[in-house]
């Protein structure tokens, strides 16, 4: 079965915090927080804003390009690991929005992995033939949760949401086909469960093993793109562009010099938003969507702490 994004739109708050904040907060310098990250500047949700609002941001700018009702919705799949509210999900709050009367309700979490989870998810409500129009919608609250005064990684993090909908029918000549879809859990390696934690009241959001996230990161991203390749008979060679998780830009640059792959065909948005967690590999793919033509192979991956990984190949 084709499942085709028909609509892609992004939330970004407004909040902007720039890499000089940290200097009185933990002692890092500008320069030195880029080095290591590439990032200058993070977005950040304002008073009021959480999890749910920023995803409803999203799906109400989708909505805006979707070429059927909303209404028509039977399936709605959220993504997140910084919930606002682990009982009234992102899912349940956008089908109360709407009115989406006969949807039903998921929410996923599987770390910075779990936008192409939900994805997955939705694919095989697709398979069994109990969706035909669905709602993928992923946000973060990472700021919420973050420890500034901690020099490893209360630099880190960003606030964003996306929202994709997808159906088994192409609307128009932009959208997008869904090749195929990987996804791995890799709890068995490394320091996976020591490396990233969010304990909400128990330390917040930190990243005490950022070498050991670095090196699996770098190896599997890579590894879950070829595996989705080779799920649908394209070769990684093929792609003309890599949306990948924007946790570090060094990751990307290895990655870049590991593969050949051209480090300006890297869809990102890091230097400029921070980690906006699971949303991360797609709120790039929105952000550049202009640069994507007709007939592009673009591929977006993601490892995330726990340990997981997972890849998507989208034909434009």
């Amino acid at each position: 079965m084709a499942l085709f994004i028909n609509s892609i739109s992004h939330y970004i708050p407004e909040g902007v915090v720039p890499n000089s904040y940290f200097k009185e907060i933990n002692g890092l310098e500008d320069e030195w927080i880029y080095s290591r990250t590439g990032i200058k500047t993070r977005s950040k949700a304002g008073t009021g804003e959480n999890t749910n609002t920023m995803a409803l941001c999203a799906v109400e700018l989708a909505i805006k390009e979707l070429p059927w009702p909303v209404q028509e919705l039977d399936l709605i799949v959220a993504a997140t690991y910084s919930p606002y509210d682990t009982v009234a999900t992102i899912a349940h709050t956008v089908q109360h929005k709407y009115g989406v009367e006969k949807a039903k309700c998921v929410s996923v979490s599987s770390a910075c992995s779990s936008f192409i989870n939900a994805v997955e998810v939705a694919e095989g409500y697709f398979a069994a033939g109990k969706a035909r129009k669905a709602l993928v919608v992923a946000a973060e609250h990472n700021t919420v949760y973050a420890n500034e005064t901690d020099p490893q990684s209360g630099h880190l993090w960003g606030d964003g949401a996306v929202a994709v909908f997808i159906s088994d029918e192409r609307f128009s000549q932009s959208d997008a086909e869904i090749l195929s879809i990987y996804t791995r859990g890799l709890g068995h390696i490394g320091k996976s469960l020591e490396a990233v934690y969010l304990r909400p009241r128990n330390g917040g959001i930190g990243m005490p093993e950022g070498r050991d996230v670095f090196i699996n990161a770098c190896h599997y991203m890579v590894e879950a793109l070829k595996k989705a390749g080779e799920a649908c008979g394209r070769e990684f060679e093929e792609l003309r562009y890599i949306a990948s998780h924007q946790a570090n830009q060094r990751i990307i640059r290895h990655i870049a010099g590991q593969t050949g792959f051209p480090e300006e065909r890297f869809l990102m948005n890091i230097e400029t938003r921070g980690n906006t967690g699971c949303p991360s590999c797609a709120i790039a793919l929105s952000e550049n969507i202009g640069q994507v033509k007709k007939g592009d192979l673009v591929g977006l991956t993601v490892f995330g702490g726990g340990y997981s990984c997972g890849a998507m190949l989208l034909q434009y």
